[in-house]
C-alpha cells in the first residue's frame, strides 16, 4: 500500500512539472523569433498535442513552416487553424502569402480578400493583395491596393515601387515615372526601380541622357539587366 502511495505522489510530481500548453507555445514563439524555426514547429506539436483547438498554435506551426519555405505544409497548418476558428484574419493572411510564394494568385486573392474583409485596417493585406493582383494582371486593382499602403505610410519605397509596375501594365507611363522617382528617392539602393526608370525615360518619352543615367546606376548596383540597355542604347 505504501509503494502505491509512492507511486501516485511521483505521478502527481510529474505532473506538476509538466509544463503547461502556454509555457510550451511561448516557447515555441521564443524560438521562432530566434529564428530556430524547425526546433519551434516541435513545441508548436506538443501544444497542439495537449489541445486540437488551439488554433494559435496551428496558425504559429505555419508561420514556422513557411519561414523554412515548406509551402504545403504551411498551408495545410493554416488551413486547419482555419477550419477551426474563421474568424480570425492572420490564418487567411498567412496562408494568402503562401500561396503567393507559390505563385497561386488566384488562392492568394481569395484569402487575401477574406482577412481583409475580417479586418480591414490592417494594411500589409493590401499590399500583399496588391502583389497577388499584379501577378493576376489586374492592374487597376492592385494601384488602388497600393494607393492605400501610401496614404498610410508615405514612405513605403516598395509600394511605391510595385505601384510603378501596375501604372505600366496599365499603359501610364507619366504616373509610373512618378511612382519611381519616389521610389528611388525613397531607396536609393533599389537596382531594379532604376532599371525601370530607365527603360521608360528611354522607350516612352525618348530622354536618352537621363535613361542611360538610371540604367547605370542600375548595373552599379548589381541589376545584370540594365547591361544590355546599356550595350544596345548607351554607347557613344
Amino acid at each position: 500500500m505504501k509503494k502505491y502511495f509512492i507511486w501516485i505522489a511521483l505521478v502527481a510530481l510529474i505532473l506538476s512539472c509538466s509544463p503547461s500548453e502556454q509555457e510550451l507555445f511561448d516557447e515555441g514563439v521564443k524560438l521562432m523569433e530566434s529564428s530556430q524555426y524547425q526546433q519551434s514547429v516541435s513545441y508548436f506539436d506538443r501544444v497542439i498535442q495537449k489541445n486540437p483547438e488551439n488554433t494559435s498554435a496551428l496558425n504559429a506551426k505555419g508561420v514556422a513552416l513557411f519561414q523554412q519555405a515548406k509551402y504545403d505544409e504551411a498551408i495545410a497548418s493554416f488551413s486547419e487553424s482555419i477550419e477551426k476558428d474563421s474568424t480570425s484574419y492572420k490564418p487567411f493572411f498567412n496562408r494568402g502569402n503562401a500561396y503567393l510564394e507559390k505563385k497561386m494568385y488566384k488562392e492568394s486573392l481569395l484569402d487575401y480578400n477574406m482577412a481583409n474583409g475580417l479586418d480591414s485596417q490592417q494594411i500589409d493585406v493590401n499590399y500583399n493583395r496588391g502583389l497577388a493582383l499584379l501577378g493576376l494582371e489586374e492592374y487597376e486593382d492592385a494601384i488602388f491596393d497600393f494607393d492605400i499602403v501610401i496614404q498610410a505610410d508615405s514612405n513605403q519605397a516598395l509600394a511605391h515601387f510595385n505601384r510603378a509596375k501596375a501604372q505600366l501594365g496599365n499603359n501610364d507611363p507619366v504616373a509610373a515615372i512618378g511612382s519611381l522617382v519616389n521610389t528611388v528617392n525613397l531607396d536609393n539602393r533599389n537596382g531594379a526601380a532604376y532599371y525601370l526608370l530607365g527603360v521608360t525615360q528611354m522607350s516612352a518619352f525618348g530622354q536618352k541622357d537621363d535613361g542611360c543615367a538610371n540604367l547605370k546606376l542600375a548595373l552599379n548596383l548589381g541589376f545584370a539587366e540594365a547591361k544590355s540597355w546599356i550595350e544596345d542604347f548607351c554607347k557613344e
